[in-house]
């Protein structure tokens, strides 16, 4: 810090007696012609406002008179208040207009007790405050945002959990009341995930960085709310499961929507939609659209917006219970040739047609052809008959439910 010369320090001692003056006319009279100052508390300008403001112009003085004294935790009063301000909603050009109209009020006053001859001491002081102001208002800016941020952040944790939760439904009735996602009578639930081999994947790939996944997921849920010209509350992200959303009010889905989605992703989406009554039918909805897009993409239903009557027979087929776990078993003996498991699953996705299935495999249609004589010969069903395929079919989308893979 550069010396303060006598003069300069013998200025700012004239000004140290006013320091509870000023900050009574800074938080009372300055600061009103700020817009939106008018609507802050008494309480807040009176007491906690004042008190930033003598703190502020105590250390300018005291940076001028003793400098050597050095300044530790000088900034910690501002920091605090920021995240102060931040948490009760001040807006940040509020806050940092106050601080620069502080300082502006501050070198007034330092003109107004200057001396004929003062004026190279003024000059100084004036690059005293301007340097003080540039860390200031970098301390008081960097606070708030970073309190908004995790403000941000928590608030964004609550509302996921509560969606969860309806979706799950493991949300009480009394915090289902206080949802914040406007769900009070008829809504859609959707089940969105990534076109693959049979299973529908997360519509964000583990593997890839954090910020490509949250710029696709960012993506896809601006791709929502313009489909349906509201917030769509989604859960999209990273996980084991396809993403999940409730669209309010139960509007007709644009029949585009999977391809909508897909664009926005850079990937081939799936999409289910059950409709709901009401916030208690979200979790049941929201599971049968899950097996709805595990049992159409098992099916090999090419990608795009499907209902629960696009699949109703492989659905009931589907469902799980005692005879439906001794079906899943009739594939135990292939269980060890995944080859095996997915070459039945391309046969039964493309119609039982060899050339299409070696085609979509890579494979030559005489490679199908034995895979599907070893299958048969392991497990007994006939592949050749109407009730073989439907018999394999409902044993592959067996295997596949979850409640299958939870064991």
């Amino acid at each position: 810090m550069p010396e303060i010369s006598e003069g300069a320090r013998a200025l700012a001692l004239r000004c140290e007696a006013r320091v509870n003056e000023l900050a009574r006319r800074m938080s009372r009279d300055s600061f009103a012609r700020l817009p939106g100052y008018d609507r802050l508390p008494d309480e807040m300008k009176d007491v906690e406002i004042a008190a930033t403001v003598r703190h502020g112009v105590r250390l300018f003085l005291r940076r001028a008179l003793t400098p050597e004294a050095g300044e530790r935790g000088a900034m910690r009063l501002f920091r605090e208040r920021a995240a102060q301000r931040a948490e009760e909603g001040m807006p940040l050009h509020l806050l940092l207009r106050s601080h620069a109209l502080g300082m502006y009020v501050l070198w007034q006053a330092l003109r107004e007790v200057a001396r004929p001859g003062d004026e190279a001491a003024l000059v100084e002081l004036a690059d005293l405050l301007l340097e003080a102001q540039q860390g200031i208002v970098g301390a008081v800016a960097e606070t708030y945002l970073d309190e908004r941020s995790a403000l941000e952040t928590e608030r964004r944790a609550q509302r996921r959990s509560l969606l969860r939760g309806l979706l799950d439904g493991t949300l009480s009735p009394a915090r289902l009341a206080a949802a914040p996602f406007g769900i009070d009578g008829p809504c859609l639930v959707l089940a969105v995930g990534v076109d693959g081999a049979g299973v529908p994947a997360p519509v964000a790939d583990p593997g890839e960085g954090d910020v490509a996944a949250r710029r696709r997921l960012r993506r896809v849920q601006t791709a929502l709310d313009h489909s349906f010209g509201v917030e769509v509350p989604a859960l999209l992200d990273i996980g084991t499961e396809p993403g999940r959303a409730i669209v309010p009010g139960a509007p007709e889905p644009p029949e585009d929507l999977a391809s909508r989605l897909s664009r926005a992703a850079g990937t081939t989406l799936r999409v289910a939609v059950v409709p709901a009554e009401g916030p208690e039918e979200v979790p049941e909805a929201a599971r049968t659209a899950g097996e709805v897009l595990r049992v159409a993409a098992g099916c090999g239903l090419p990608p795009r917006l499907h209902r629960l009557d696009d699949v109703l027979l492989e659905y009931h087929l589907s469902r799980p219970g005692k005879s439906g776990r001794r079906i899943a078993a009739l594939l135990d003996p292939v269980a060890d040739r995944p080859e095996l498991l997915d070459t039945l699953r391309a046969h039964l996705a493309h119609g039982q047609d060899r050339r299409t299935t070696a085609g979509a495999l890579g494979l030559h249609p005489n490679t199908v052809d034995n895979r599907l004589a070893r299958i048969a010969e392991r497990t007994g069903i006939d592949l050749t008959s109407p009730r073989g395929t439907a018999t394999a079919l409902a044993a592959l989308l067996l295997r596949e439910a979850p409640e299958a893979r939870l064991g």
